[in-house]
């Protein structure tokens, strides 16, 4: 065949795509990402995960349209750190962020930063840099509340835009409450000093506030053909909890476990927009994955972890094990579709490095990510687990907290294995956590061997994070 002859073959082969509405083209182009983190929602509080008090309708066909884990993790029991590994692809405790943020005083009380140092190797911003449209919609908690006014913008982490809670730098809503009386109240009144713009709006709406907000910057994306990553992180279930205002007075009847799941319900009703604007699209539904989870266990009398003890601040599995869905019809393995994976563990950190291997892209190569690419796993072609443990450090405010005294400081799961330890290596408990999820018998003494072998890479792993955290702050102190 003639040089003249193959273009005018690839001219007829071009015309052909063009005429065919280039769908060639379009199911090249780069999928899009949400990530979806509640704020305090008990791994057992999803109807999908076995809660009969409520309904979760709308989170529960995404369940039966994708997979559930139930040996997913995130890296702390407490909401700030666990955003900052999830965001990041690291452990929290290296950024020195190992509690929730407040006031500079009581940062400095606990010895923790401020803010999130903007150098961290941010998903949004690896996404950014491979050119994606990234939102940030909901609470953000990783610099910029209380009277820390001073924090980095949130677009600074690799975000195009951002609209945020009380908890942020930037453009926010903010929440009014109704009673059943219908006195109206504001809840953070002062957070105007975090950023403009404001918006007031009823506590129990806000969730439709982040998510209009967030479907018109996927529009907006989807105009541009740009692929997008979004995060949307309502704090709905977190307290004080506040349901639709003809609901307010049957649940506070109910007490604090009644406002719960009232308000529970109408996240669920909320984001049922949300998955209603994917699916209507076949562009969109064929072309976005979605990752839902929580940031920690529930509180004390709201939420609930089913038979895994412990709560929100617990390094027992109550506090740090997160029910997981992951929803794409064209990504997820067909047989998958549907099921729940109870054999695989990860944790929160591997979500960077995998929803960046999703992409086709990865962090830059100066980045200390602690993850790993689980991303087979995540789409149900393989069920293995990460190969290295996962490990933990309790929020430093929380030794004695909802009725357990002298909590346990570090902890490590590793294979079957779960131990828990004080910084010295004291005090082990050691569990099969696949036997023994409620975490009830302690074969340390029974398990010696074992016990000693983890107690060793957990107080080594402190040890190590805590020297490097040292001698970067002695390095940034010149």
């Amino acid at each position: 065949m003639t040089i003249s002859k193959r273009i005018h073959k690839l001219f007829i082969v071009a015309a052909v795509l063009y005429l065919c509405g280039c769908s060639t083209i379009e199911k090249d182009r780069e999928p899009n990402i949400i990530l979806i983190f509640i704020d305090d929602m008990g791994w057992a509080d999803l109807s999908s995960f076995g809660n009969t008090d409520a309904k979760t309708p709308n989170i529960d066909k995404l369940a039966s349209e994708g997979i559930s884990f139930g040996q997913f993790y995130v890296n702390s029991p407490i909401c700030s750190p666990s955003r900052v590994a999830i965001s990041t692809g690291t452990y929290p405790q290296r950024w020195n962020i190992t509690s929730y943020l407040s006031h500079r005083a009581d940062n400095a009380k606990r010895g923790m930063a401020n803010w999130l140092d903007p150098a961290a190797p941010m998903l949004a911003r690896s996404l950014q840099k491979a050119g994606y449209a990234t939102g940030h919609f909901g609470k953000w908690h990783m610099g910029g509340q209380r009277d820390v006014d001073e924090a980095p913008e949130i677009t600074e982490y690799g975000f195009d835009a951002s609209l945020t809670n009380f908890e942020g730098m930037g453009a926010k809503l903010l929440p009014l409450t109704k009673d059943e009386t219908g006195k109206v109240g504001q809840i953070w009144e002062k957070a105007e000093i975090l950023g403009n713009p404001v918006t007031w709006m009823q506590r129990s709406e806000i969730t439709t506030g982040f998510i209009d907000a967030a479907i018109q910057f996927m529009r907006n994306a989807t105009k541009e053909r740009k692929p997008f990553y979004v995060n949307i992180w309502p704090d709905d279930v977190h307290s004080p909890y506040w349901p639709p205002f003809e609901e307010y007075g049957l649940a506070k009847e109910a007490g604090k476990r009644g406002l719960y799941l009232a308000v529970l319900e109408a996240m669920d009703q909320q984001f049922g927009k949300l998955f209603d604007y994917i699916r209507s699209s076949d562009a969109l539904r064929d072309n976005t994955l979605i990752v839902f989870c929580s940031d920690n266990g529930p509180e004390l009398g709201a939420g609930r972890a089913g038979a895994l003890k412990g709560y929100k601040t617990h390094l027992y599995e109550g506090g740090i094990r997160s029910s997981l869905i992951v929803w794409g019809p064209s990504f997820i393995d067909k047989k998958a579709k549907g099921t729940r994976n109870r054999e695989s563990v990860f944790s929160a950190i591997d979500m960077a490095p995998s929803l960046l291997a999703f992409a086709g892209t990865k962090a830059s190569q100066n980045s200390n990510i602690d993850g790993e690419n689980v991303l087979k796993t995540i789409l149900g072609e393989s069920a293995l687990s990460r190969t290295s443990p996962i490990f933990y450090s309790r929020p430093p405010d929380r030794k004695n907290y909802y009725g357990f005294e002298n909590l346990p400081d570090l902890a490590v799961r590793e294979g079957d294995w779960k131990l828990l330890c004080d910084y010295d290596g004291s005090r082990p408990e050691l569990y099969n956590i696949v036997d023994d999820p409620s975490e009830r018998h302690n074969l340390a003494e029974t398990q010696s061997a074992q016990a000693k072998l983890m107690i060793q890479k957990v107080v080594s792993w402190y040890a190590y994070i805590e020297k490097e955290k040292h001698e970067i702050s002695s390095h940034r102190d010149k």
